[in-house]
């Protein structure tokens, strides 16, 4: 399994070789104002994916820190609940069993 894992990278990384190869001339990425950027095709790709993957992750960090805030009000909710006087057994329970 793990040769056959190794092959498929491999695979996957001549492909995007042969990609690069075929996207090496150059382009011009045209901006405001008049001003324009020139560079092969391959580099502003990767820009842009890199800015896409670096957005992704910030949405994510956010949603990450929200859910821990959430998280962390609610153990100190628990914290502070006043004990149970008399615990009821769940029937369920038995089952989970």
């Amino acid at each position: 399994m793990r040769y056959l894992l190794r092959i498929v990278e491999l695979a996957l990384l001549l492909l995007l070789v042969a990609v690069t190869v075929q996207n090496s001339h150059a382009v011009e990425f045209k901006l405001f104002f008049g001003q324009s950027w020139s560079a092969p095709l391959i580099v502003f790709l990767l820009l842009f994916f890199v800015a896409g993957a670096v957005v992704g992750l910030l949405a994510t960090f956010s949603f990450y820190l929200r859910t821990r805030r959430e998280l962390s009000q609610l153990k100190k909710e628990l914290r502070n609940r006043p004990p149970a006087s008399k615990v009821v057994s769940d029937p369920s329970d038995a089952i989970a069993d």
